[in-house]
């Protein structure tokens, strides 16, 4: 079970949850500031706001929510609130503790927070923790080897077939490290399941189109003939039913 508490303050409200082994995390934990030299930001993907941790037990990475788009010019950081289980850092730590239930390669979620202000908004932010030597995919130094693209591809159809939907499948969100591979960042990502499973489902889809996107700008490395091949070994090995 988790460590669940909720602390008030003035007109706002702050709900921090916490992973078993993890007892020692406040909700200071969530400001690089608190961290000093030992909190480097992420440089690789995303709208900012993530950083590495050092901490004297383990290697942790803090990323807070932001907005993207348009929308970002007027409420970056800020989400309306519709109530604290609801709120985008807890959807995302209750969903990564399911995956790790299903056993798929997914971070460990350390602590979860919700900052509430101002009666109807709130602020977030999620601590997991690091996978010890990881790179990007994109970053991989065997990305030219068609082995890795396939090992992706399965991946990808054991997670779609456990009913994952990745809404923001990219190259900066699948990590290989030590010749495992792993997806992250499940901010608005859901589980779903009968009808909406289906082998044909549009979902599935559209993480895969968003996936192509990326390699194609992501993985500039690669010449346009060595990306289609790459990519077609990785659509061979999702195709293949998981066992």
């Amino acid at each position: 079970m988790t460590r669940l508490t909720e602390k008030r303050f003035g007109a706002g409200a702050m709900q921090l949850i916490v992973s078993p082994g993890y007892e020692q995390v406040t909700a200071s934990w969530f400001s690089p500031d608190f961290w000093g030299r030992s909190a480097a930001p992420v440089s690789a993907g995303g709208r900012g706001g993530a950083w590495f941790i050092e901490s004297d037990t383990s290697e942790l990475v803090l990323r807070h929510y932001r907005r993207g788009g348009l929308v970002a010019s007027l409420a970056e950081k800020t989400y309306f609130f519709t109530g604290f289980d609801r709120t985008r850092s807890t959807a995302e730590f209750n969903l990564l503790r399911k995956l790790r239930e299903l056993s798929l390669p997914v971070p460990e979620p350390v602590a979860a927070i919700t900052w509430k202000y101002r009666a109807l908004w709130y602020r977030a932010a999620i601590l997991v923790k690091r996978i010890p030597g990881a790179v990007t995919f994109a970053e991989s130094e065997c990305l030219e080897e068609a082995t890795l693209w396939a090992e992706v591809g399965a991946l990808i159809r054991r997670f779609h077939d456990e009913g994952l939907d990745h809404v923001d499948l990219n190259c900066d969100n699948i990590l290989v490290s030590r010749g495992r591979i792993y997806l992250i960042d499940f901010d608005r990502c859901r589980l779903r399941a009968g009808v909406e499973n289906s082998a044909d489902a549009e979902w599935k889809r559209k993480n895969l189109d968003r996936l192509y996107r990326s390699v194609e700008k992501r993985c500039s490395r690669l010449d346009s003939e060595k990306r289609a091949t790459c990519w077609a070994s990785l659509l061979r090995a999702y195709q293949k039913k998981s066992s």
